[in-house]
């Protein structure tokens, strides 16, 4: 009987022919943590008697979450990250660098094969160049700190089946989001994601992160794809270590097998307050918006800029709206710089800041008024998520949410394009 791409990581990890269901005791390639996670690890590691991380070299932390620091309670924890990376040697990506799950592919700290965690749920991101990777709690991460393992039920696997060609305005986002809207929150919950089809292989590797990185908001513990010529280009590009690229067997046992086609698809949008209460845009066109959001692990990549630069080009963010841009990572600012993204999209009305999670996480940038509706690229839209309870959060792709800036209003984005 054939394996799941899930399967053969954990069993090459495990030194078992590991099945779904089985309980398996891996070696982990890479770990991270970030600033809102790691100030746990760090004391639960000290309370474990921990004296040493057991690879220096296949560890990061990054502050991305309250980069800069919006208050004195937050650089107390900054600082000790600062002291507990010094003292063993661990990477540390400071603030500015940008968001953990754009700077660990990007950075190359993992290739195709590996089994990766992290101390966030949208760690199985990286899924997207064939690695499992999935988020745990701090505790976990200082356990797999000092021992360089980790304990896994390995899981069954829903596959998506993805054909038919893009059209116009409609992006990865869109199917990502309808397909978490057919999934509902708990669809996959404990299951592995795993994306194939031509219209999989159609997408852009930054394209295909976005469907990665919110593989978590259906439940599943990863958002797997098969590591393409396109693929391996991009980790050869970023990453001097060899990839193990792994592919699920022809006669691979899923839990479920979903098709999708493409062609049939519109822009999507989540609304209030849950990311599975999707909705094509012709039934939220029109709804009044005061904040845009662009960035995140989700799309904050130069491709998305690029996107959203295409729509604002000659364009003036509403006077009744305000647009806040986060680039994923300092590179990708840089890039943007480069390739007149940035200028575009300031002369446009927009504003940037520091490189990282921005508004997204609701703890120092962005933080919208009592009332107020923000349209975001970001991952989830739950009450507060943002920083106020009393806000309300649309999600939809770059283009969506640069045209609803435009208009004041939800827009359909096909009409700038």
């Amino acid at each position: 009987m054939g394996r799941t791409i899930a399967e053969k990581i954990l069993s090459n990890h495990s030194g078992k022919d590991a099945k779904a269901g089985d309980i398996v005791i891996a070696d982990l390639d890479f770990m991270i943590g970030q600033d809102g996670t790691s100030g746990v690890a760090i004391d639960v590691f000290n309370k474990m008697g921990g004296k040493r991380v057991f690879d220096p070299k296949k560890i990061a932390i990054i502050i991305d979450h309250s980069s800069p620091s919006p208050n004195e309670g937050v650089s107390a924890i900054h600082k000790k990250i600062r002291e507990f990376t010094s003292k063993y040697g661990i990477k540390l990506y400071d603030i500015g660098c940008g968001v953990c799950h754009q700077l660990t592919p990007e950075m190359g700290h993992v290739v195709p094969g590996d089994l990766v965690i992290g101390a966030d749920s949208h760690t199985c991101t990286y899924g997207a160049i064939n690695v499992f990777s999935t988020g745990i709690g701090s505790t976990d991460l200082a356990a797999g700190m000092i021992s360089g393992k980790l304990w896994f039920k390995v899981p069954q696997t829903i596959q998506f089946v993805v054909n038919g060609k893009w059209p116009k305005g409609v992006y990865s986002k869109d199917l990502i989001l309808k397909i978490i809207g057919d999934m509902r929150a708990d669809g996959a919950t404990y299951m592995a994601s795993e994306f194939v089809g031509g219209a999989i292989d159609d997408l852009s590797v930054d394209a295909r992160f976005t469907m990665s990185n919110m593989a978590i908001e259906m439940g599943a513990k990863s958002g797997l794809m098969r590591a393409d010529k396109k693929a391996l280009e991009w980790v050869k590009n970023h990453s001097k270590r060899t990839p193990a690229r792994v592919e699920s067997d022809k006669d691979a046992v899923f839990a479920q097998v979903k098709e999708y086609d493409v062609s049939k698809l519109t822009p999507m949008v989540a609304k209030p307050h849950t990311v599975d209460n999707f909705a094509p845009i012709e039934e939220v066109e029109g709804t009044q918006i005061q904040q845009g959001f662009i960035g995140t692990c989700t799309n904050g990549r130069l491709e998305d800029l690029e996107i959203a630069a295409s729509v604002l080009k000659g364009k003036k963010v509403n006077k009744n709206s305000r647009l806040i841009v986060a680039p994923a990572s300092k590179q990708i600012f840089l890039d943007a710089m480069k390739k007149g993204i940035v200028e575009t999209i300031i002369e446009a009305g927009g504003v940037f800041v520091t490189p990282g999670c921005g508004p997204c996480v609701g703890t120092h940038n962005g933080i919208p008024s009592d009332g107020e509706k923000a349209i975001s690229t970001a991952n989830r839209n739950f009450k507060g998520r943002m920083g106020n309870t009393k806000a309300e959060i649309f999600l939809a792709s770059p283009a969506t949410v640069a045209a609803s800036v435009i208009e004041g209003k939800i827009a359909d984005p096909r009409r700038y394009l």
